[in-house]
């Protein structure tokens, strides 16, 4: 039996993508999720048995956004976990959260996004500068968010 105080998070990828303008233009990708109002975030999704999370992560942008046509500029070295808020947590049984490995990317020149996939899970999307992310991403990521872009920042690459 679980200890009450033992989490159990799902393994998890999540990309910040900039777009192919990037280092001239810094903008963002972020999209609104279908299944919750309001609900900005990056692409992200599970860590399935035997893949590696840069397996994962070409998957998951294939999956969400249509496209894995990327490089990958940097990895955050650390994994990172945050816990569902209540609305999302019966969805997401077994899991209290997930635990998350980040990855700056950036479009290849001519990728094309198309987030009308097998199985969407956007219903819009935009490119927005740094300064202007918070106004739109969900209140329960934002300090993981924060957590992730202040490293990236620090380390010049935003």
């Amino acid at each position: 039996m679980k200890d009450k105080t033992e989490k159990n998070y799902r393994p998890n990828v999540a990309a910040i993508v900039l777009s192919a303008s990037y280092p001239a233009k810094c903008e963002i990708f972020i999209a609104s999720r279908i299944d919750v109002v309001n609900a900005w975030q990056f692409p992200q999704g599970g860590i399935d048995k035997n893949e590696t999370p840069k397996d994962a992560l070409f998957r998951e942008l294939e999956e969400e956004i249509g496209t894995n046509q990327i490089d990958i500029i940097a990895e955050f070295p650390d994994w990172v976990s945050y816990d569902f808020p209540p609305a999302v947590a019966d969805k997401m049984a077994p899991y209290d959260g997930q635990r998350q490995k980040y990855y700056l990317v950036k479009l290849k020149k001519g990728a094309k996004i198309n987030i009308n996939t097998k199985i969407p899970e956007f219903s819009e999307y935009k490119f927005v500068p740094t300064n202007k992310l918070y106004e739109y991403i969900t209140f329960f990521k934002r300090t993981v968010y924060k957590q992730i872009l202040s490293y990236f920042k620090k380390e010049g690459y935003i």
